[in-house]
């Protein structure tokens, strides 16, 4: 290397790192070449001296920190235990709101206006058959009276009064099952 690019880059040197100015050309070259001397004047630097100083300081606040977050440990553990009991709670009562919930459509569903026409029409078709079998069983003579005999007038008085209100009741269900069918009966869902 000549002597100007050599001037050249101690000026630079110690225009960088003033704290080199002092030292001659040969200690620049000794510091080049032995690792531990340059440790030992690199050690020396302020800025390296700021830099480790700056590294001590962020490692003592992250000792600090450490040692606060180690002070919440055993909170946040008993903090993670109860919200896992939370959650399968939660997740227990939410399963039995899917059995409750089904258990209320199948007791509403005993209510819904098409389940209830249903039965309305299954009731009809019993009430004009028992009615039918009233009828028949007087006509074919008491079941419970096998004589020949002809029948009293109290026993006519209780047929009719019995067929006509098995009557009654299997032409009110029709008289609901057509209005129903028409479309004149509502059912509200209060």
């Amino acid at each position: 290397m000549d002597d100007h690019a050599q001037s050249v880059l101690q000026t630079r040197l110690t225009s960088d790192f003033p704290e080199l100015a002092h030292l001659s050309r040969e200690d620049l070259e000794d510091l080049l070449a032995d690792p531990t001397y340059f440790q030992a004047i690199f050690h020396t630097l302020p800025q390296v001296k700021q830099l480790y100083q700056g590294q001590a300081e962020l490692g003592s606040a992250n000792e600090s920190i450490a040692r606060r977050n180690l002070a919440y440990q055993d909170d946040l553990y008993k903090l993670r235990s109860e919200t896992q009991e939370a959650f399968d709670r939660a997740k227990s009562l939410e399963a039995r709101w899917k059995e409750i919930e089904k258990e209320q459509r199948d007791v509403y569903q005993r209510f819904d206006s098409q389940f209830l026409l249903m039965r309305l029409r299954h009731a009809t078709i019993a009430q004009d058959d028992l009615s039918e079998a009233c009828a028949n069983a007087f006509v074919q003579g008491s079941p419970s009276d096998p004589s020949p005999a002809p029948l009293a007038n109290k026993d006519i008085d209780d047929f009719v009064k019995e067929f006509r209100e098995l009557r009654k009741t299997y032409h009110k269900r029709v008289m609901w099952g057509e209005r129903w069918a028409a479309g004149d009966v509502v059912w509200r869902d209060d």
